[in-house]
């Protein structure tokens, strides 16, 4: 997949050209600072929440949504993946994080944000805080069924339940 292009320089404003550098090819240089501008996009992550029991998922609804999607946020600058899982599902519905994996990542476009999807086992009980306006716990059917349709949030769910991953630009990646 290709990712958009930077034009300008993000120091100096100047109108970046394509310049060859070795080993990584054609890639935005910036004539005024002398240095090459390699693409920036955000970070984010996604988790698939589970019981201690790991039998149902935690899904969320927020603002002023109909669907269920799963919990979600951005990677602070000098925060790793991992503690923004934790901090996110602490701060959104305030449950301990007991174990996490990641499962799988994908670059979504719309938003310029490489999405980091985990799956975390938590305890305690659910309090969401503002930023969520309604919860509920579904079994692995459930929550393949409620999920929001044609979302990044399905794709991810559903290549952790059924060990393949599709996304809409991308052909299937089994997983292995």
């Amino acid at each position: 997949m290709k990712l958009p292009e930077m034009n300008y320089c993000m120091h100096c404003g100047t109108r970046l050209i394509p310049k060859y550098l070795e080993n990584e090819g054609m890639i935005p240089f910036c004539s005024t600072c002398g240095d090459f501008r390699f693409p920036v996009f955000n970070t984010g992550v996604s988790m698939i929440v589970e019981n201690e029991t790991g039998d149902k998922i935690l899904m969320i609804r927020q603002y002023g949504g109909d669907e269920y999607i799963l919990v979600a946020g951005y990677v602070n600058k000098g925060e790793d993946a991992e503690d923004t899982v934790v901090r996110e599902v602490k701060e959104e519905m305030d449950l301990e994080v007991i174990s996490l994996k990641f499962n799988h990542s994908h670059y979504y476009a719309p938003s310029n944000t490489l999405m980091l999807n985990f799956t975390v086992r938590v305890k305690g009980e659910p309090h969401n805080n503002e930023e969520v306006d309604s919860w509920a716990w579904f079994t692995h059917e459930e929550a393949r069924e409620k999920i929001r349709k044609n979302s990044l949030a399905k794709a991810f769910l559903l290549g952790w339940l059924d060990g393949e991953y599709s996304f809409p630009e991308t052909p299937a990646v089994p997983y292995k």
